[in-house]
């Protein structure tokens, strides 16, 4: 399966590929303002189709996530990192994937504040 989604202006755009059955819900200080919904994936199942130099980035506490934005609309479809066995990881917005329906997985929630 390959979900399609974009910023809400479209300038960033990606495709990735999986089955979306867990989101995460994370209540840090940055997560938790913006709503974001996390399925995190393999770095090399997510597929950048606009150009890659149109976004932005913020990181923020130990900067360790790069946290990729539209500077145009503000918003934030994905970020970069790595998981926890080391590997390079993304966290996909899935609230930037028009076709898909949170309510149909599973919600996981994350005490980030505490990290």
């Amino acid at each position: 399966m390959s979900y399609q989604g974009s910023c809400h202006c479209g300038r960033i755009a990606f495709a990735v590929d999986g089955e979306c059955t867990r989101v995460m819900e994370c209540n840090c200080s940055h997560c938790s303002r913006k709503g974001y919904l996390l399925w995190m994936v393999d770095r090399d199942q997510l597929e950048i189709t606009t150009n890659p130099d149109d976004m932005a980035t913020y990181t923020f506490n130990k900067h360790v996530i790069q946290h990729h934005f539209c500077p145009v609309c503000g918003c934030a479809p994905f970020g970069f990192g790595t998981g926890p066995d080391g590997k390079a990881a993304a966290a996909v917005n899935m609230r930037c994937v028009p076709e898909f329906d949170s309510a149909s997985v599973e919600h996981t929630f994350v005490d980030g504040r505490s990290f």
